[in-house]
């Protein structure tokens, strides 16, 4: 299938590694120029040489994305460097907790990271002809995992609040939806430390999954370049669960 990417343009928040690197290496191998951004220069500059390496050009910028100016900035810079944008990727998080200072955290980052990332970007994406916005979530939001936790509550935070996107924008040509990942290993990641360290945790979840296999990043990455793309044009408002089967719910 040609989903009709080649020669777009797309900002990825988050995507020096795990599932925002591996959605930039897919977008980047569908021939999209690419902005992205991380907290540290060595990540930032790693990762555009690797993206370069595809073909497509790559402006890569150190931006905290619960600092609100730098996001801003950094978006800024990202429209005028290439010359537009038609994709949009909030992926980071801002961890998880039951503290104050951790829903301080993921408010700052998973949602008002989404929200500023939109108004931000709105007016490139309202010249777009293809404009799509993709809201990174969890399955954490859609079932009770692990108590009541940051992480969980803002997770689906993002869901509701991409539902409103896609009404008040759609008559922008603007399309919003959010995928959600289950449970994705990924080495040095949150699975592959709960797997060290918390063995029979790790074994539990696997068991739950109906193919006996956790996600890989790549997997997440497909769903969101598929949205993302003119391929699905007609799709908006979708809240696309990718977990193989993992969540029990049954959805009407």
């Amino acid at each position: 299938m040609d989903l009709g990417l080649k020669g777009k343009k797309a900002l990825v928040t988050g995507a020096t590694r795990g599932i925002g690197r591996a959605i930039a290496e897919t977008l980047a191998g569908e021939g999209v120029d690419l902005a992205i951004c991380s907290r540290t220069q060595e990540a930032v500059d790693a990762t555009k040489k690797d993206l370069e390496a595809k073909g497509v050009r790559v402006h890569g910028q150190v931006a905290d994305v619960g600092d609100g100016d730098a996001l801003r900035a950094f978006i800024s810079a990202s429209i005028e460097a290439l010359g537009g944008l038609d994709i949009l990727v909030s992926n980071p998080s801002g961890g998880n907790g039951v503290d104050e200072a951790a829903w301080r955290a993921n408010f700052e980052v998973d949602v008002l990271g989404a929200v500023r990332s939109v108004e931000a970007a709105q007016e490139a994406l309202e010249a777009s002809d293809a404009a799509s916005v993709m809201f990174i979530g969890t399955t954490a939001a859609v079932e009770t995992f692990m108590g009541p936790t940051s992480y969980n509550a803002m997770k689906a935070a993002l869901v509701t609040h991409a539902n409103g996107l896609s009404q008040s924008l759609g008559a922008k040509g603007i399309r919003v939806n959010t995928v959600s990942p289950g449970p994705i290993f990924i080495e040095g990641g949150s699975w592959d430390r709960i797997k060290q360290g918390r063995p029979a945790m790790y074994e539990a979840a696997l068991a739950d999954h109906p193919g006996g296999k956790m996600g890989e990043a790549q997997d997440v990455a497909n769903a969101v370049v598929f949205l993302s793309s003119p391929a699905a044009k007609h799709i908006t408002g979708v809240h696309l669960i990718v977990d193989g089967g993992y969540t029990k719910r049954v959805n009407f």
